[in-house]
């Protein structure tokens, strides 16, 4: 009897199955075949043979806005020395410049400064320099021109043995607010090995010639739920990874933004590891009622899954962002309606690293305007670091040569 039934039944499961089987193969076929919208002249426009056959290419750029144009579309030149104080001098560590901005009928930068060689991690790090912007301090510089400089002296020293501070300050920014300047910049500890955890500190005056007051604590710190595994200096070893800032806090960039001031930042995470697009490297926010703080990380961090150095600026109501050097999204300006959410605006090439913006220039003359000019730095060798200047344009067609 159990044959039976098993026989009678047979035939319904194998057409149930067949069915099922055959619904799951026409549904993947009807999504593979879906039908995409598009008029004639996006056609025309993206060049497409036949569109009852769209690539996955192809789908992605009708998804393009409709007022895609090139306003967000720049060459950048390259480096130029300045002259003065800020040309190359030997033995010496310029970098990471400041955004300019012009006070008393002058440009002011300010930019982390060291001497002597680069010996890595392999010596003594209680005494050697570990990297070029180790064992640093904040010099400023001024100038009529931005081309001819004459450094002023030091801004902000490193701090007393035992202070946050203690080893090195650096990368910093500034920002002018109510009258007042503010200095934002990385701080490291003693002793700089490959596990240390940098933080972020903030100075002001009521002057950009100074004197400064140092926060007594940092106003940003890594985030502290990443494991390290064992007790060897090897900081790709880890247990967890824990977010994107679990090691570094780096680039810390303030912008006055919607009655709030949001503090941009590079974020390294422990066990960092290289990817399709290079380092892992992303960039976060914390937002603060007060350019002191205290400032809370967004929850919506990382605001990028790509970048090096923070370059932001206003620009249409939201956050310009220019992202280079590392991650999938690498090479491309991108653009936040709130500050937050980025989406990308251009693929760009040749972009001028550890940008200092000129913050005189008007943002709402057009997307790239705050870039035509600026500082950058270079690697003269690993010892010894300069700033330089960039400049950049719009590139609007392509024409060969006598056309």
């Amino acid at each position: 009897m159990k044959r039976l039934i098993l026989m009678l039944c047979l035939p319904v499961i194998l057409f149930l199955s067949c069915n099922n089987s055959n619904g799951q193969t026409n549904t993947k076929r009807e999504m593979a075949e879906k039908k995409y919208e598009a008029t004639p002249e996006q056609i025309d426009h993206l060049g497409i043979t036949n569109p009852e056959y769209l690539s996955a290419a192809s789908k992605r750029a009708l998804k393009w806005p409709a007022d895609l144009g090139n306003q967000w579309f720049i060459e950048f030149s390259g480096p130029e020395p300045l002259k003065g104080d800020l040309a190359y001098e030997p033995g010496v560590v310029r970098r990471d410049p400041s955004a300019m901005i012009k006070e008393n009928g002058k440009y002011y930068v300010w930019y982390s400064k060291s001497t002597g060689k680069t010996d890595g991690f392999a010596g003594d790090i209680e005494n050697d320099k570990v990297f070029p912007w180790d064992r640093c301090d904040i010099w400023y510089a001024t100038s009529e021109d931005g081309i001819t400089w004459k450094e002023e002296g030091m801004a902000v020293a490193r701090g007393e043995k035992g202070a946050y501070d203690d080893r090195s300050v650096f990368t910093v920014e500034i920002m002018k607010w109510d009258d007042k300047y503010y200095l934002c910049y990385q701080a490291v500890k003693s002793p700089y090995n490959v596990r240390v955890k940098n933080t972020v500190g903030l100075a002001w005056a009521d002057s950009p010639d100074g004197p400064w007051t140092k926060s007594e604590e940092p106003i940003l710190r890594p985030a502290d739920n990443g494991v390290w595994k064992g007790e060897v200096q090897d900081r790709h070893s880890v247990v967890k990874k824990g977010d994107f800032d679990s090691h570094k806090v780096h680039d810390p960039c303030i912008l006055p933004y919607q009655g709030k001031f949001y503090l941009y930042y590079k974020g390294e995470q422990m066990g960092e590891e290289i990817t399709f697009g290079g380092r892992q490297i992303r960039h976060g926010v914390a937002i603060a009622d007060n350019p002191k703080g205290p400032y809370v990380k967004s929850p919506y961090n990382p605001i990028s899954n790509s970048g090096h150095e923070i370059c932001v600026w206003p620009y249409d109501g939201g956050i310009a962002s220019l992202i280079t050097t590392d991650g999938p999204e690498k090479n491309t300006i991108q653009w936040s309606p709130d500050g937050i959410n980025f989406e990308i605006k251009s693929s760009i090439k040749g972009a001028a690293h550890a940008i200092g913006l000129n913050r005189t220039a008007d943002n709402e003359k057009e997307p790239t305007e705050i870039l035509r000019w600026g500082l950058t730095h270079i690697y003269n060798n690993y010892d010894e670091q300069s700033i330089m200047r960039f400049t950049s344009k719009r590139r609007t067609t392509h024409k060969a040569k006598g056309e």
